[in-house]
C-alpha cells in the first residue's frame, strides 16, 4: 500500500516549533475563519480547553466537543474540537487540523497520529501543529506541503537544582507516578502553604477546577505529570523535574530531550521568560541537553508507528492479520499491539465469544467492544472478562436484546455513585465511571442512550467535584494561601476576634489571641507558621490597644495569681510573678507580643503590678501592720522581724531560743497583732485562712527561687497526707505538721495541744471525743498521729459497757424547776443539763456475782471493744553523757535527784515566771500534780502506772496491762440558798 494519500486536497501546512509559539492559538483563528473545521487534540484535557476557547469565539449551539467519554454535539455544529482518536473525519470539514503531531512516533498511540497525518484532510486547508523534529517525516510522507517554522515567544533557561522549600513561586514540579505527585504535594502544602495537582487521569472537572486555584494565585505551586506538557497554557515561571524517567506501559526508561523539552517549554508564557531544573533526588541535566533545550534542537524524528487502518471483518483471524500487517515504507515503523489488539486476540480465544462470531458484524463489534480504554488499570484479565460481558450482552441472546441490560448497567453505577471515601477511593470510583461513560457514548450499545450518557456524566462530575474538594483539603491550605495573596497585594487585613479568643483574618481561622499573646494554629508548618504570624500581627494591632484599654480598666476581681505564681485576666494567662526586693513586694512580667509595641508592653504590665500589690496589702494586712508598728523594740522587734520574714508563719523549735528570751510584755505586745506562741508553732491566726496560705506559698517560692511551687491543700481539711518527697517546711508554709502518715492543720494542733496538757501523760489516758473530734480522725488514725507527736499507743481490748434508759422525771417537777430558773433572771449555768442522765446504782459485789453465776449458762459473749492507752515516749534526739555519766550507764528510772524527766513540750518548767499559755486563765498552772513536785518527789497513788513501783506496771495474773481510773469527784452539797437549787436537784433525774 502506497503510504502517501491519493487524496489530498487542498491546502497542507506543517506550522512547527517549540512550545510557546502559539501554534495552537493560530489553529484556532484559520478554523474560525472557514465555515466547518475540525480539530484534533491529544488529550482530554486539551480538548475541553480548547473547546472553551472556540465556544467564547462562535457560540455554544455552533462548537461540539467529542471525546471518547464526552459528546456534545448541538444541532447547528459547525466547529468540532475532538480527541485525535474521536475525530469525526467522514463529515468532509473545509479546515482539519492535528495537534502535536510529533506524537506519531510514540510507541503506545502513534499510530493513531500516522493515520492522521496521511489520511485527515480538509476541504480547503490542513494544518498540522508540532515540533520541529517532525520537519523531515512530514516532507517525507505528505505531498504539495508548506512549511513554517515559529520561534518561541520568550527564552528558557537552565537554573539549575533547587530544593522544593526553595522553590520560587510560580513554579511547576513534574513527577511521573501518582505516589510521587501526592509526595511532593504534601512536602509543598507543609512548607509553602499548599499547591494544585494536575494529571492525565483527573477528569476535565476536577482538572479545570486545581488549574484555577493556581491561576487565580491561591496557591503558587503546581505539581503534575507530564500532562501540562501538552499544550496547557499556563502562567508558569519555572518547571522542576523531580524524576527523569516514567513508566511507558512496559518498563521504566528515561525520559528523551524533546520530551524533557516539551514539559519545561511550558514555563514562560508569551513574552516572559522562563526557567527549568531539577529537584528532590533528579541527576542535574548535562550541559549538552541544557544546550538541547535552551536552543530547541532535537535529533528528527526518524520512524512514526504505524498500524493498517484497513481492516478485514471476515473474521477474527482475519481482522488480527489485517492489524499486523506489515509496512515497507521507510519512515514507517510497524506498532507493537497496543491494549485493543490485545484485548482481541484474547477474547476471540475464549470459545464462548468464538462461538458467537458467525458474521462480519459481529467481528466489528467484537473490535469496538476491544477498543473499549482500560480505564480501571486493575488487570487485563478483569479487563478481558468486562469485555466479553459486555460483547455477549450487545450480540443478545433474548436477555439482553442486543442492549446492555438498564438494571445491570443502573447496579454498576450506583455501586460507584458514592463520594465518600479518601483520594485514592475517589479516583479509583472516576476511573470506573470512565467506562460506563465510554459505553454510554457508543451508538446503540444502551437503551434510552441520552438518559445513560447524563446519568454517568453527572455521577463523573460528583466525582470529579469530591475529588477536586479532597484534593484541595490534603494539599491547599487555603488559610495561607489568602493570607499569603493579602499580603502580597499590601491590602488592610480585617481580623475577627470572638468571645473564645479566635482569631480569623479575612475569614481564615489562624489562631487564638490569649491575653496579649498570639497563638498561632497548631496544625501550622514551620513556612506557614512565618506567614500566620506576619499576617495575624498586622492585623491584631488596633486589637491590642484596644484590648490593653480594657485591661487597665478592668477590677482586681477579674484578675488572679496561679499556684505557679501566674497571673490571669479571666482565663487568659497575661504575665508571671517574678522575685523583688522584698518577700512582700514581688514583681510582675507581662505577657504581651513584641509586635503589640512598648505603649500596650508598659500599660499592662502596670496594671498587673497595681492588682499584686493591692492583693498582698489585703491578705498580709496583719503582717504588714506587725511590720510598721514603732512601739515594738528590743527582742520583740527582732522577732518581728523573723516572722514577717517567715510570712506569718514559723515552728517554734526554730525560735525556741527568742521565745525564751521574750518577756511578758513583748510577747503581749506581739499578742496584740494577732500573734499566737503555741505550743509547735508561733503563727498569725489570720494568715492560715486558704487565701493567706495560698499567696504565702507563692511569695516564699519566688523569694527562695523555686522553679516549682508546692501547691495549696483544699481549704477546710484538718489533716492532709504526709508524703515523704515534701519537705516539712512546704507543711509549715501550708499551715500544717506532719505527724505520722498525715499532717494536720496547726490551729488544731494547738487546740489537741491545749487537752492533751490537761491528761495523765506519764500514767497513761485514752482518746476522749473531744480529741477525735478536733483532728476529724478514727481511733486508729489518731493514734498514728500522737505516735508522731511523740505518744506511745497501747492497743487493748474490753467489753462495751451499754448505757443505761436515762430515767424520766415527773413533768410536774420539771416545770417547777424551770418556774424557779425564770423568777431568779439568771441563765442556767452550763454544769446544770436537764438531759444528762442519772448515775447507776452499783450494785452489790454479791448480788452481781450471784446474777453473773445464774445468767452466765444462758448470756450471749460480751460485745468488745478497741481502745488505746497514750503515754508520752518521745524519741530522744541525740545521746550525750550528763552530769560526768554517760546516759547508758544508768539503770532507766534510776535519776539523780532534781533532773528534769523527758515530757510534752507544753509541760517545761522553764518558763519565765508568770507566762501562761495561750487559752491559760492567770494564775492557772494546769493539772500539774502527777508529775511530782520540782525535788523529784511523786505521789504513787496519783502518778505513774498504778500499782507498780518507780512508774512499772503491776503484773497481772493473765498477763495484760491495766490502769485504774481516777476515784470519781465528790459532789458538793447543794447550796439551799442557790436560785438553781431545784434545778441542781433535778440533775441526773431527767
Amino acid at each position: 500500500m502506497d503510504a502517501r494519500s491519493k487524496d489530498e486536497r487542498g491546502r497542507v501546512t506543517a506550522l512547527l516549533g517549540p512550545t510557546n509559539t502559539g501554534k495552537t492559538h493560530h489553529a484556532i483563528e484559520r478554523m474560525l475563519t472557514h465555515r466547518t473545521g475540525v480539530i484534533g487534540l491529544p488529550l482530554r484535557l486539551l480538548a475541553r480547553e480548547v473547546y472553551e476557547r472556540v465556544v467564547a469565539k462562535a457560540g455554544v449551539s455552533r462548537v461540539a466537543l467529542v471525546t471518547g467519554e464526552e459528546r456534545i454535539i448541538p444541532d447547528r455544529t459547525q466547529y468540532w474540537v475532538a480527541t485525535t482518536e474521536a475525530m469525526p473525519l467522514e463529515i468532509g470539514a473545509d479546515f482539519v487540523c492535528i495537534d502535536e503531531i510529533q506524537l506519531a512516533s510514540d510507541p503506545e498511540r502513534g499510530h493513531v497520529f500516522t493515520n492522521r497525518l496521511l489520511h485527515a484532510r480538509g476541504l480547503h486547508e490542513t494544518l498540522f501543529l508540532g515540533s520541529d523534529t517532525m520537519r523531515g517525516a512530514i516532507a517525507g510522507l505528505v505531498q504539495n506541503h508548506s512549511y513554517v517554522k515559529r520561534d518561541r515567544f520568550s527564552t528558557l533557561t537552565w537554573s539549575g537544582s533547587k530544593k522544593i522549600s526553595r522553590m520560587p513561586e510560580r513554579s511547576a514540579i513534574v513527577g511521573f507516578s501518582v505516589e510521587n505527585v501526592y509526595a511532593i504535594a504534601e512536602l509543598i502544602r507543609r512548607q509553602k502553604g499548599g499547591c494544585a495537582v494536575v494529571m492525565g487521569a483527573l477528569s476535565p472537572r476536577t482538572r479545570n477546577a486545581q488549574v484555577e486555584l493556581y491561576q487565580n494565585g491561591d496557591v503558587d505551586y503546581l505539581v503534575a505529570t507530564d500532562a501540562i506538557g501538552m499544550g496547557l497554557n499556563l502562567d508558569i515561571r519555572h518547571v522542576a523535574f523531580a524524576s527523569t524517567s516514567k513508566f511507558d506501559g512496559r518498563r521504566m526508561r528515561a525520559l528523551l530531550p524533546q520530551e524533557i523539552a516539551q514539559i519545561a517549554g511550558r514555563a514562560g508564557r508569551h513574552t516572559e521568560n522562563g526557567t527549568f531544573g531539577v529537584t528532590g533526588e533528579a541527576r542535574p541535566f548535562s550541559s549538552e541537553l541544557i544546550d538541547q533545550i535552551e536552543a530547541h534542537k532535537f535529533a528528527p524524528v526518524k520512524k512514526l508507528m504505524w498500524r493498517n487502518a484497513d481492516l478485514d471483518f471476515g473474521s477474527a483471524s482475519h481482522l488480527i492479520r489485517s492489524l499486523e500487517q506489515p509496512t515497507f515504507n521507510d519512515w514507517l515503523s510497524r506498532a507493537r499491539d497496543a491494549d485493543d489488539v490485545v484485548a482481541l486476540k484474547a477474547l476471540s480465544a475464549m470459545p464462548e465469544v468464538a462461538d458467537k462470531l458467525t458474521n462480519p458484524k459481529r467481528v466489528m463489534l467484537l473490535w469496538d467492544v476491544c477498543r473499549i480504554p482500560d480505564f480501571r488499570n486493575i488487570s487485563e484479565t478483569d479487563h478481558h472478562t468486562l469485555l466479553a460481558r459486555i460483547f455477549d450482552f450487545l450480540v443478545g441472546r433474548g436477555i439482553g436484546g442486543g442492549r446492555i441490560p438498564s438494571d445491570w448497567l443502573a447496579k454498576a453505577v450506583a455501586r460507584i455513585d458514592k463520594t465518600d471515601g479518601d483520594i485514592d477511593q475517589i479516583s479509583r470510583r472516576l476511573a470506573h465511571i470512565r467506562t460506563w461513560t465510554y459505553v454510554a457514548q457508543r451508538k446503540n450499545w444502551v437503551d434510552d442512550e441520552s438518559h445513560w450518557r447524563g446519568e454517568t456524566r453527572a455521577v463523573e462530575d460528583r466525582l470529579s467535584d469530591a475529588l477536586h474538594q479532597r484534593l484541595t483539603q490534603r494539599f491547599v491550605d487555603r488559610r495561607t494561601s489568602v493570607l499569603l495573596r493579602r499580603l502580597k497585594q499590601k491590602e488592610d487585613l480585617v481580623a475577627e476576634v470572638n468571645d473564645k479568643g479566635e482569631v480569623t483574618i479575612e475569614g481564615q481561622f489562624t489562631g487564638k489571641l490569649e491575653g496579649f499573646r498570639f497563638q498561632q494554629d497548631a496544625s501550622a508548618s514551620a513556612d506557614e507558621g512565618k506567614t500566620l504570624r506576619q499576617a495575624a500581627i498586622q492585623a491584631l494591632r488596633p486589637e491590642f490597644s484596644l484590648r490593653a484599654d480594657r485591661f487597665y480598666n478592668a477590677p482586681d476581681t477579674e484578675m488572679d495569681f496561679t499556684e505557679q505564681g501566674g497571673l490571669m485576666w479571666g482565663s487568659s494567662a497575661v504575665g508571671k510573678l517574678v522575685k523583688g526586693a522584698d518577700p512582700l513586694k514581688p514583681s510582675v512580667e507581662a505577657f504581651v507580643d513584641e509586635e503589640a509595641g512598648d505603649d500596650v508592653i508598659e500599660k499592662v504590665r502596670r496594671r498587673l503590678q497595681h492588682f499584686i500589690d493591692r492583693k498582698v496589702a489585703a491578705l498580709y494586712e496583719p503582717l504588714l501592720a506587725l511590720g510598721r508598728d514603732e512601739t515594738l523594740t528590743g527582742l520583740a522587734r527582732g522577732f518581728a522581724f523573723r516572722l514577717t520574714e517567715a510570712l506569718g508563719v514559723i515552728p517554734r523549735e526554730q525560735v525556741a531560743t527568742e521565745v525564751k528570751e521574750l518577756d511578758q510584755e513583748a510577747r503581749g505586745a506581739l499578742r496584740k497583732h494577732g500573734i499566737r506562741f503555741g505550743q509547735y508553732t508561733i503563727f498569725q491566726q489570720a494568715l492560715l485562712k486558704p487565701a493567706p496560705t495560698r499567696l504565702r506559698l507563692v511569695l516564699w517560692s519566688l523569694w527562695n527561687g523555686l522553679s516549682e511551687f508546692p501547691e495549696s491543700p483544699p481549704p477546710g481539711l484538718v489533716t492532709i497526707p504526709n508524703i515523704a518527697e515534701v519537705p516539712k517546711e512546704h507543711y509549715a508554709l501550708s499551715g500544717y505538721r506532719p505527724a505520722g502518715t498525715r499532717a494536720i492543720r496547726i490551729d488544731m494542733l494547738e487546740r489537741l495541744a491545749d487537752i492533751l496538757r490537761q491528761k495523765d501523760s506519764r500514767a497513761g489516758f485514752e482518746a476522749v471525743p473531744d480529741m477525735l473530734s478536733i483532728t476529724g480522725m478514727t481511733l486508729e488514725q489518731f493514734s498514728d498521729l500522737m505516735g508522731g507527736l511523740g505518744y506511745k499507743a497501747e492497743k487493748g481490748e474490753r467489753p462495751r459497757v451499754k448505757a443505761a434508759t436515762p430515767a424520766v422525771a415527773p413533768e410536774a417537777e420539771v416545770a417547777a424547776a424551770l418556774e424557779a430558773a425564770i423568777a431568779s433572771g439568771q441563765p442556767i449555768p452550763e454544769e446544770v443539763s436537764l438531759l444528762a442522765p442519772a448515775p447507776e446504782p452499783e450494785p452489790a459485789p454479791e448480788a452481781e456475782a450471784g446474777a453473773e453465776g445464774e445468767a452466765s449458762a444462758e448470756a450471749a459473749p460480751p460485745e468488745m471493744e478497741v481502745f488505746y492507752t497514750f503515754t508520752w515516749a518521745p524519741k530522744p534526739r541525740f545521746q550525750r553523757p550528763e552530769r560526768g555519766a554517760p546516759r547508758g550507764d544508768r539503770p532507766q528510772g534510776d535519776r539523780p535527784q532534781g533532773e528534769r524527766r523527758d515530757r510534752p513540750q507544753g509541760e517545761r518548767r522553764d518558763r519565765p515566771q508568770g507566762e501562761r499559755r495561750d487559752g491559760e486563765k492567770s494564775g492557772e498552772r494546769g493539772p500539774r500534780k502527777e508529775f511530782g513536785n520540782r525535788e523529784g518527789g511523786r505521789d504513787n497513788t496519783r502518778g505513774g502506772k498504778h500499782g507498780g513501783k518507780h512508774g512499772k506496771p503491776a503484773q497481772r495474773h493473765e498477763g495484760a496491762k491495766s490502769f485504774e481510773a481516777r476515784p470519781p469527784r465528790k459532789d458538793k452539797p447543794i447550796d439551799p440558798d442557790n436560785p438553781f437549787a431545784a434545778l441542781l436537784a433535778l440533775k441526773g433525774k431527767v
